[in-house]
């Protein structure tokens, strides 16, 4: 192996910003020359709903390909697109410090959810967020749609009233003035790791980006997928989570979906980060527990591939 590190990303706008910002944090901490792989996927390329041709897994497939085939040392995931099962001869190297994991309104007018008149048009492409849209005001209209920010963004106003998308990947782009109201994480939680991006390497390579990882970041998205593995979860799913760290404690919630947004169930425990040696583990297990006892099996499409949430073919929702 060079000097030269290979990194590997879609070619999207956003997955090349966060890229990008990958890169130079990796010569900055390393010293090592950066090159920028651009690798096409399937979801790239597709036009149809991503729950038609595979979920969010055909946007890592491509790039773990590339990974094992040589083509590049490290590749970076928007980690909520990142299917939960493992993948042989690969590890999930670093976890950098997470953005923002909240989603965003993006309204015309400047309005906010409750502002919204009646039947006004949101888009998304998300089964969570069309839950949650529902659950809050089932008198709008929410419609599926796909692409990159701007062209979601470029509907507002025109054949759309307002569009949910992720405030990191708003944030990254440069478009974090197109939000109109920021969805706090207790009443609206998002998908289990969303805001946070994800190394990964060949297994044994996990030196080359460790220097990037973020010890409180990996714990809290590790609680977050742990929920969605043990439920096994996968694209159809609307499940929404969220973990953080406060004076030593680990405080981590679920909550599962109709996709009719008319009923929910919430599970949240907590645990001393320093009193286990798998705290997210320890807490995921007990939250997922609690959701299957309510019922959460009955209440939403759970079982199946144990993908992530579908974002877009630009990542335009994480």
């Amino acid at each position: 192996m060079t000097d030269q590190l290979r990194i590997g990303t879609r070619a999207s706008a956003l997955a090349l910003a966060q890229t990008g910002s990958m890169a130079d944090a990796i010569a900055a901490k390393t010293g090592r020359e950066v090159e920028i792989v651009r690798i096409t996927t399937e979801g790239d390329t597709s036009t149809e709903s991503l729950k038609n041709v595979g979920g969010t897994g055909i946007f890592a497939s491509a790039l773990r390909h590339a990974l094992l085939a040589g083509e590049c040392d490290v590749v970076v995931h928007s980690l909520k697109d990142l299917p939960t099962a493992p993948a042989d001869g690969l590890a999930l190297a670093a976890v950098p410090k997470r953005a923002d994991a909240r989603d965003a309104l993006c309204a015309r007018d400047g309005l906010r959810l409750a502002q919204l008149p009646g039947g006004a048009r949101v888009g998304t492409g998300s089964p969570r967020r069309r839950a949650q849209l529902r659950a809050s005001r089932p008198d709008l209209e929410v419609v599926d749609i796909r692409g990159n920010v701007d062209t979601r963004l470029g509907r507002v106003g025109h054949d759309l009233d307002a569009v949910v998308l992720a405030a990191a990947g708003l944030s990254r782009l440069g478009r974090s003035d197109a939000i109109t109201e920021l969805l706090e994480l207790s009443p609206w939680p998002t998908a289990p790791g969303q805001g946070a991006l994800a190394l990964e390497t060949r297994a044994g390579d996990e030196k080359l980006v460790s220097a990037l990882e973020h010890r409180t970041s990996r714990i809290t998205v590790s609680a977050e997928r742990g929920v969605l593995a043990l439920l096994e979860a996968g694209c159809a799913a609307p499940v929404g989570a969220s973990a953080m760290i406060e004076d030593g404690l680990l405080f981590l919630s679920a909550r599962v979906y109709a996709v009719d947004g008319e009923h929910q169930l919430t599970s949240s425990h907590a645990a001393y980060v320093d009193d286990s040696a798998d705290p997210a583990g320890e807490v995921s297990q007990r939250v997922a527990r609690e959701l299957l006892d309510l019922g959460a099996a009955e209440l939403a499409p759970l079982g199946s591939s144990g993908a992530a949430e579908p974002t877009d073919a630009s990542g335009a929702a994480g």
